[in-house]
């Protein structure tokens, strides 16, 4: 049997790191997770292209919200193409749908010419699209590598069935990767009832901060979901779980 390639979302240089340490093969790297993931800094990128052995791929995703752009936020994504290849990434994942609904062939196309030969996934966009079926032969027609999905539901998990379908549909002319809700405690339902063979996975855990001083009187964000003195970070003891459940 093929090994099962995790992917791991992350979005700092630290949990790329443990995303490898704990046996992922690939990481997404984004920023701003909170609002569905954002386009990363290029000096983060540039340092795990440097530590990195795994697989680096870039969200290009210039703001949170739909997926319907404006033609000033296109330009920025295509530099960020750009940026990404510039700096050695292995691959960008984006995703740009027309007001009605329907993939944007014609933006999707610049931005996959401008990746060049670097790898291609369309990430959750795909989810909100209108017509799943007609979405997937625009993509594969596009030559995507890849479609990040949960199936059009909120998690993975809800959304099995048409996972199932896709890749059926599909017939290895472009892998479906089930993400959002695949973890330790879904991935070998999600495995089973789908038949993946790549997967989308967080794996975060809560990890104290280095400040000793704490000002409880100041606060730079919204600290109910994002802690002011502690971080979310990729654990590799949970990474390293799913790759084994996965495989098992």
């Amino acid at each position: 049997m093929s090994k099962i390639l995790i992917e791991a979302c992350v979005t700092s240089a630290q949990s790329a790191l443990n995303a490898e340490k704990g046996g992922a093969l690939r990481v997404e790297l984004c920023d701003n997770l909170i609002e569905g993931g954002t386009t990363p800094g290029a000096g983060t990128i540039a340092i795990l292209r440097e530590r990195l052995t795994i697989g680096l791929f870039i969200m290009i995703r210039p703001r949170g919200g739909d997926f319907c752009y404006s033609d000033l936020e296109f330009e920025i994504m295509k530099e960020d193409v750009k940026i990404a290849r510039l700096l050695g990434a292995d691959g960008v994942v984006a995703g740009i749908l027309l007001p009605d609904g329907n993939i944007d062939v014609k933006r999707m196309g610049v931005l996959k010419e401008l990746a060049g030969d670097m790898g291609f996934t369309c990430h959750r966009a795909f989810d909100m699209s209108i017509d799943k079926f007609k979405a997937l032969e625009d993509l594969i027609d596009l030559g995507v590598d890849r479609i990040l999905t949960s199936g059009g539901k909120n998690k993975a998990p809800e959304g099995t069935g048409l996972i199932s379908d896709l890749i059926e549909k599909a017939a290895g002319r472009i892998t479906i990767m089930p993400g959002s809700g695949v973890n330790e405690d879904t991935i070998i339902n999600v495995k089973k009832e789908t038949g993946a063979t790549e997967f989308h996975v967080t794996g975060f855990s809560l990890f104290p901060g280095n400040m000793i001083f704490r000002n409880p009187e100041v606060s730079m964000g919204d600290n109910v979901t994002v802690p002011e003195y502690d971080q979310w970070l990729t654990d590799p003891n949970r990474i390293r779980m799913i790759v084994e459940l996965a495989n098992s």
